[in-house]
C-alpha cells in the first residue's frame, strides 16, 4: 500500500539543516493498516522504542492502543511519558542492569523477556526484595536464520541474545522454582529488515514443534511472542510506503499452531516509522573529482549512521531540482572515509543550496545520532506542523 508523501521545499529555506522530517500522513496512514490488520485475528502489537523514541512520534503510536516493546530503563521510562500504561510494555536486552530492573519493577510492567539464568536469578531476588513477583518470558532461539544483514541477524543457536532450544528445559525449572517469577510465555526474535514471509513460516514450524514438546512435559504459557522484523522497501520508499502486514499477519494465522486461550504479541518497529521520516540536508559543495562529482552534503554519519555502519542503501533524491540526471558521490563532511551515504547516485543536476532527501530514515536514524565532531544532534520537524 502507498500513501505519497511531499516535500514543502519551500518552508524548508527557513529550517536550520539537516533535521528530521517525519510525514504524519504516512505514519498515520500505517498504524491504521496495522491496527486492522492485527485486529482482525486480536493479535497484540507492541511497538519497538529501540527504532525511533521521538516524543511526538511515540504519542501518535501510543493512540492508536499499542503497547511498547523496549530494550533499556530509559525507553521505560519515555514509553511511560508518553502515555504507554505499564500494563502493555514489555522489557528486552541481554544486560540489563539492576536499576532498570528495578524501575520495571516498580511499574508492574506487563512481562520481561529474559535472556540468561543469571539475569532470570537477579530479577527474582530484586523482585523478592520489593515483595513483587515479576511476570516473564523466556527469550529462545530457535536456530531459524533469517536473509538479512549478518549484524541484525538474531534468531540462530549461538548468539549473545536468548537462550539456546538445548537450554530451555533447565531454564523452565529454574523459572518454576524461583518464587518470585511467574513464567508466562516465550519470546522470539530472529532478526531485522526480513522480507521474505518464508522466514516467518520457519520460526512458526520450530515454534509448533516446541509448543509440542512442552505440552508434553505439561508446560502451558499464556503468551508466544514473535517479535518484530518485518522489513521496508528501501529502493523503491513511493512504491510500497507501508508494508504488507496483511500478508505478515495472515502468515502467523496460517503458520501458527497456538493453544486455546494463547495470545499472540509482536514487536514491530521499523515497519511502522520506517517509511514516514527523511533526513533532509542541504548541498555544501559540489567537488569536481578526477573520474567523479561529489555532493558534500551538512548532514553526516552523526545524522544517520547506517549506510556507513551496515553498508545500507538509502533512496537519495535531490528534492529541489528538476534538472537532468547525474552522478554523485553523496557525502558528509565528518573527518571519516566512511561518512559517505551513496556512491555514483543518480541525482538531478545538483548546486549549493539544494536539498537532498535521504529517504526511508524513519527508523535507526534520528535515534542513533551522535554528537561526534560536537555536532549539534538534529531536530525533528512534522509535515503537520507546516500546513
Amino acid at each position: 500500500m502507498t500513501v505519497k508523501g511531499t516535500f514543502p521545499t519551500d518552508v524548508f529555506q527557513s529550517i536550520e539543516t539537516p533535521f528530521y522530517y517525519y510525514d504524519t500522513n504516512v505514519l498515520r496512514a500505517t498504524l491504521d493498516l496495522l491496527k486492522k490488520e492485527a485486529d482482525r485475528y486480536r493479535f497484540k502489537v507492541h511497538y519497538a522504542l529501540k527504532a525511533n523514541a521521538e516524543q511526538r512520534i511515540l504519542s501518535i503510536i501510543h493512540g492508536y492502543g499499542l503497547g511498547a516493546d523496549c530494550v533499556s530503563g530509559g525507553e521505560i521510562k519515555a514509553a511511560i511519558q508518553a502515555g504507554f500504561p505499564a500494563s502493555k510494555i514489555v522489557f528486552a536486552g541481554v544486560g540489563k542492569a539492576d536499576w532498570e530492573i528495578n524501575l520495571a519493577l516498580d511499574y508492574s510492567i506487563f512481562c520481561f523477556n529474559v535472556e540468561s539464568i543469571p539475569e532470570l536469578l537477579v530479577i527474582n531476588e530484586l523482585a523478592a526484595a520489593k515483595g513483587k513477583v515479576a511476570h516473564v518470558a523466556i527469550r529462545v532461539n530457535p536456530n531459524v536464520k533469517a536473509d538479512t544483514h549478518h549484524y541484525i541477524t538474531t534468531g540462530t543457536a549461538e548468539n549473545k541474545f536468548g537462550i539456546a532450544l538445548s537450554d530451555l528445559d533447565k531454564v523452565i525449572d529454574v523459572a518454576q522454582s524461583a518464587s518470585n517469577i511467574k513464567l508466562i510465555g516465550l519470546h522470539f526474535h530472529i532478526g531485522s529488515q526480513i522480507m521474505e514471509m518464508n522466514n516467518f513460516a520457519g520460526l512458526c514450524s520450530r515454534l509448533n514443534e516446541l509448543q509440542d514438546q512442552l505440552e508434553a512435559r505439561g508446560v502451558f504459557l499464556e503468551h508466544i511472542n514473535v517479535g518484530g522484523g518485518l522489513g521496508i522497501d528501501y529502493h523503491n520508499p513511493d512504491r510500497q510506503s507501508i508494508p504488507d502486514f496483511a500478508n505478515y499477519f495472515a502468515t502467523f494465522k496460517r503458520m501458527l499452531k497456538l493453544r486455546e486461550g494463547q495470545t499472540l504479541h509482536f514487536e514491530p518497529g521499523r515497519s511502522i516509522v520506517g517509511q514516514c521520516g527523511s533526513l533532509i540536508s542541504k548541498v555544501l559543495y559540489v567537488k569536481e573529482g578526477v573520474n567523479r562529482q561529489f555532493a558534500i552534503v551538512d548532514g553526516g554519519m552523526t545524522e544517520l549512521i547506517r549506510p556507513a555502519l551496515y553498508q545500507a542503501y538509502h533512496q537519495i533524491e535531490n528534492i529541489s531540482s528538476e534538472e537532468s540526471i547525474q552522478k554523485y558521490d553523496v557525502v558528509g563532511p565528518i573527518c571519516e572515509s566512511s561518512d559517505t551515504f551513496g556512491k555514483e547516485v543518480e541525482l538531478n543536476q545538483t548546486k549549493r543550496g539544494d536539498f537532498i532527501a535521504i529517504r526511508s530514515a524513519g527508523a535507526y536514524g534520528q535515534i542513533m545520532a551522535s554528537q561526534y565532531n560536537l555536532r549539534r544532534l538534529p531536530n525533528a520537524v512534522f509535515s503537520e506542523d507546516l500546513i
